[in-house]
This record gives C-alpha cells, sequence and structure tokens, in this order.
C-alpha cells in the first residue's frame, strides 16, 4: 500500500507543493500580523528637511548682516576685565 501512495505523491508533487505553500504561508502571514506594529511614523521628505534648512540659514545669515552692524558700536570696550576698564 506504501509504495502505492508514494508513487502518487511522488508524481504530484507538483501539484501538492502550491497548496501546502499556499497554507503555510497564509498561516505565517496571520501569526506575522497578530505580533507585529503596523504603525509607521510620519517623516518629513529630504526634500522638506532640505528646503527647512535652508530657510534657516537665510534667516541666520541675515540675522548675522544684524549682529555685525550692532558690534560697530565700540568693539574694543566689549568685555574688558575690570582692571583694564579706565576709571
Amino acid at each position: 500500500m506504501w509504495p502505492i501512495v508514494m508513487a502518487v505523491l511522488r508524481r504530484n508533487a507538483v501539484y501538492l507543493t502550491l497548496p501546502f505553500a499556499a497554507i503555510v504561508g497564509v498561516i505565517g502571514y496571520n501569526i506575522e500580523n497578530l505580533i507585529s506594529d503596523k504603525y509607521t511614523p510620519y517623516s518629513p521628505s529630504i526634500q522638506d528637511n532640505r528646503a527647512d534648512r535652508l530657510a534657516d540659514d537665510d534667516v541666520l545669515a541675515n540675522a548675522a548682516k544684524v549682529d555685525k552692524l550692532k558690534l560697530k558700536e565700540n568693539v574694543l570696550g566689549r568685555n574688558l576685565s575690570p582692571s583694564l576698564q579706565g576709571k
């Protein structure tokens, strides 16, 4: 009896493998759905990050120009130690 069963299985192995693999795949897929977390946090695109960084650099460059204008008012008198300050 077993030789007949093995001969049938050997001859029809191609037709038996696909349903077996499909059953194993469906079971694995459902187990993975139960275990894993499907939440993916939002992150802005690289182009958005670059645009924001360039905008910040422009703001900082403009602020640096303003700070340079403020420095013209007695730069040497700033941060002088008390011993060097005039009385």
